[in-house]
Formats: C-alpha cells, sequence, structure tokens
C-alpha cells in the first residue's frame, strides 16, 4: 500500500493507473476505521481494480459546538487495518492542502432540499461540508466508482444528489449498515459512549425496527408511530433529535401514497450523537 499526502501524487500515480485500464475503487473517510469501513473496502476490492480510501477529518462538516477537536485520529491503527485488507493507496491530505486558502475563501457546494431537512436542519452547513469535501475528492482522484455507507442514509443522498446535479462521471454504491451483534450500528461516535449508555444505545434500533414492523402490519398513522418511537426513546433516557417516516428517494414526509419509505432517527445519549435508520416498501417486503 502507497501513502500519499499531496493532490499532485495522487494525479500522476492515478493517471498511470487509468492508462492501463484499471477501474478505481474510492472509499472517503475521516480515519478511526471500524468494521463497517472496512466493509466498504472489501466491497470496492470487488468492483474495482485498485483500491482508494481517504482519511481526512473535514474541518467544513463541524459546527462551532461541535467535536472537531476531540474527533478521534487513530492513523497509525487505521494504515495498518487498510494494508490488512489489500488496500492499494492511501490519501492522508492535510487540511492546508484540501483547502490552501483556507476555508473562508473556498467556494462551497450546496444540494439544495435534501441537506435542509433532518440532520441538515440541527446541523446548519454540515453538508455544504460534505458535498464540498466530497465533490474536491471525486475531483482529485477520479475513480470510477464510489462507496459509503447507508447508516448515513442523508448524506448518501446528497452525494448521490450531487452527482447526478454536477454530472459527475462516477459511480455511487451504498453499502448496507454493518452493525454490533445487539444491533447497534458502528460508528466512531460510539466510542464516546459510557458502559451504561452502551448498553441502552442499541434501543434506537430497536425502536426503528418496531416502527417498521408496525408499518408493515398495516398501520398508516404516520404522525402518531412518530410520537410514540420519540415517546419511547425519551423514556428509555434518550434526547431524540427527530424520529422522521420519509419518501425513500426524496426524503419529503412519507404519506399513503408512499411505497418505499425510510425511517430515520436522531438521538443524542449523554453526549453523544446517535444516527441509523431502517427501509421499507408498503408492497410488504422489506428491503
Amino acid at each position: 500500500m502507497q501513502t500519499l499526502s499531496t493532490i499532485e501524487q495522487v494525479r500522476t500515480i492515478l493517471n498511470s493507473e487509468r492508462q492501463a485500464q484499471r477501474r478505481i475503487a474510492f472509499v472517503p473517510t475521516m480515519g478511526n476505521l471500524h468494521e463497517g469501513h472496512l466493509t466498504l473496502v472489501r466491497e470496492a476490492q470487488k468492483t474495482g481494480d485498485r483500491v482508494v480510501v481517504s482519511i481526512f477529518v473535514n474541518p467544513m462538516q463541524f459546527g462551532a459546538n461541535e467535536d472537531l477537536d476531540n474527533y478521534p485520529r487513530t492513523l497509525t491503527e487505521d494504515t495498518e487495518k487498510l494494508l490488512a485488507e489489500g488496500t492499494h493507496y492511501l490519501f492522508t491530505p492535510t487540511a492546508k492542502e484540501m483547502y490552501p486558502n483556507g476555508m473562508a475563501s473556498q467556494s462551497q457546494l450546496s444540494v439544495p432540499q435534501l441537506s435542509e431537512t433532518l440532520c441538515g436542519a440541527s446541523r446548519p452547513g454540515h453538508f455544504t461540508g460534505v458535498a464540498t469535501v466530497v465533490s474536491k475528492l471525486f475531483n482529485i482522484v477520479q475513480a470510477d466508482v464510489a462507496l459509503f455507507g447507508e447508516k448515513d442514509y442523508q448524506q448518501l443522498a446528497v452525494i448521490r444528489k450531487m452527482v447526478q446535479d454536477m454530472c459527475l462521471p462516477i459511480e455511487i454504491i451504498g453499502v448496507p449498515t454493518c452493525r454490533d451483534d445487539d444491533g447497534l450500528a458502528l460508528s466512531s461516535r460510539n466510542g464516546y459512549l459510557s458502559s451504561k449508555e452502551r448498553a441502552v444505545a442499541p434501543i434506537l434500533y430497536k425502536t426503528l425496527c418496531h416502527c417498521r414492523q408496525q408499518l408493515l402490519e398495516g398501520r398508516r398513522d404516520f404522525t402518531a408511530l412518530q410520537k410514540q418511537s420519540v415517546a419511547a426513546l425519551q423514556e428509555k433516557g434518550f434526547n431524540p433529535d427527530y424520529f422522521a417516516l420519509c419518501d425513500a428517494a426524496t426524503l419529503s414526509n412519507a404519506d399513503l401514497s408512499t411505497n418505499e419509505l425510510v425511517i430515520l432517527a436522531a438521538a443524542s445519549l449523554g453526549n453523544t450523537r446517535l444516527i441509523d435508520n431502517v427501509t421499507l416498501s408498503l408492497n410488504q417486503a422489506s428491503i
């Protein structure tokens, strides 16, 4: 595995790979890698001849009161994990490399509507930071395909829309959420949970699954289901940000005409913000 730190290095080396007609698969990350990230790498190996992983903690997507300074940075351990997985290239740019003139003068890319609800409403500017850095990484790496986890469902939707709107020649693949045995979605932020909070955290997924099951059994009172789910989370010690039943494609509120749904939730447990989602089809088959 080659570790590259500059844009020039990435472009030079990957240009030679493209000239050799090799298909490039890309996995952008912020590091602190867990099994979910490594699953993306394994899926990338199935679809590409060369796998590129980036590790960059993007300051543009963090709000003023969020955990940029405390976000775990574990480059040595991450490098060992990627090496063991057979990754071909690791790109580790600095903020200066990505934003040479500073963020204040950086052109920004926003994705309207999809970015403005759910996590976007709670974290103003977050998805502009995501879209901007991902578009930069796509232009740097110029991969054929990029892989993202479905746990960050709204992020995946924003990136798909950005790629479509900007006519970027890259395929986006969503990879199912990796979970611990008790159902908790794997996340770098799980490390912030105390042992007591960690025991409670899987209830978020269980609540999502319970709501999905009620829909599959015929309930269509979406607002009541939402309120019941929020109350159930609050009873267990969560501070819900949202619990939403949405159209899986547009993230607009689900109604009686919606066939493909996604149920999304964000809730704080102590000082840790957790997100998760489940999908379903009202044509009786879970997706």
